[in-house]
């Protein structure tokens, strides 16, 4: 039964906040998800979960959630009371929407709960959701599958702390400029750019304070290519848009705070490229496992020697300036019936 042929509202868990440094941004997604969805269709229960993994009370979540703000530095602070909401437990809910972008929301936990609660969900599964979670994981299998991606190098705290010199050596042998990113994070939180050498300490030291693995990845010149991926057995992707950063590179300032970054959508490709992309951005969706969403990076080489999959964002963000949803709407989807196909997949699977 779909929502759309349903007699009755659709009971929805609205699950957003969460442990990882993108809590703000997942408030920010959660609040314009809910204000898209029809109120006569759905039964909205929203589920906030603080910076320490504390579940709040319903009338803090409702007041986080009614705040007007769209920007991330802005939102209001919040603590939780519980491990977790009983109301997951003891009431009946149709569906689950996780707004949870980063560890323990994007990485398959969460997933995992709602699994074992029997609640549908929206989003990839738990296995699938871990594997796109986990930069090193997902370039491996990627790799493995023949399908291209920057060259990077593994790094641990353990191995930093043992054999600093030889990675040194190893990352400095790809060639500047360097990528360093936080092995399971996302937003560009923990990443550095590397332009000599005697940056590369800090930025490895910076990307390990998020988390025990890291990855130092060879930068690239080229153009930075998205293409939002929807469905389940059979994925179809948006039109690919164009990030243009407004810094650097498109880190979490470009993306949340002052908004500098450019996107051309569509993106200004030729249609050989433009099929390319879409065609590669589902088979690095369907290799990974994923259903229902999941926004794909790539990368479009300037010397001409075709894409790269940078990676795959299983619960990519969703605020007003977001690429998913925008790249939707390009595609003849908007942001409400988005929100309602999501949900629909969901329960068809």
């Amino acid at each position: 039964m779909t929502a759309e042929s349903t007699d009755r509202k659709l009971r929805l868990a609205l699950v957003f906040g969460g442990r990882s440094g993108e809590h703000n941004v997942s408030i920010v997604s959660a609040r314009s998800i809910h204000r898209a969805l029809n109120p006569d269709r759905y039964e909205v229960v929203p589920m906030a979960i603080d910076r320490n993994g504390r579940w709040a009370d319903t009338d803090p979540a409702r007041r986080v959630l009614a705040e007007s703000t769209d920007r991330t530095d802005g939102v209001m602070a919040f603590e939780g009371t519980s491990r977790l909401d009983s109301r997951l437990i003891y009431e009946n809910f149709d569906i689950a929407f996780p707004v949870l972008h980063g560890p323990f929301g994007e990485d398959g936990t969460i997933q995992g709960l709602f699994e074992i609660l029997d609640i549908p969900y929206v989003g990839s599964d738990t296995a699938a959701s871990a594997l796109c979670m986990d930069k090193i994981f997902s370039k491996r299998t990627i790799a493995q599958a023949g399908l291209p991606t920057p060259e990077w190098v593994e790094v641990t705290r353990s191995s930093w702390s043992e054999a600093q010199g030889d990675i040194e050596r190893r990352c400095l042998a790809l060639e500047l400029p360097l990528f360093v990113k936080p092995a399971r994070l996302g937003s560009s939180v923990g990443i550095s750019k590397v332009k000599v050498p005697g940056e590369l300490t800090s930025a490895v030291e910076e990307a390990l304070s998020h988390g025990r693995r890291a990855l130092v990845e060879k930068g690239v010149d080229a153009r930075e290519i998205e293409v939002a991926v929807l469905g389940n057995s059979r994925p179809r992707a948006s039109v690919p848009g164009e990030v243009v950063p407004g810094h650097e590179f498109y880190d979490y300032d470009d993306k949340y705070l002052d908004s500098t970054c450019e996107l051309l959508a569509p993106a200004p490709l030729d249609e050989a490229a433009t099929e390319r992309a879409r065609a590669l951005a589902v088979e690095a969706f369907e290799l990974l496992g994923c259903t229902g969403m999941a926004r794909v990076d790539l990368f479009l080489e300037r010397s001409g020697g075709g894409y790269l999959v940078n990676e795959v964002n299983t619960i990519p963000g969703f605020t007003s300036i977001s690429m998913y949803p925008r790249l939707w709407k390009l595609s003849g989807l908007d942001y409400p019936a988005l929100v309602d196909e999501l949900i629909r997949l969901a329960r068809e699977r």
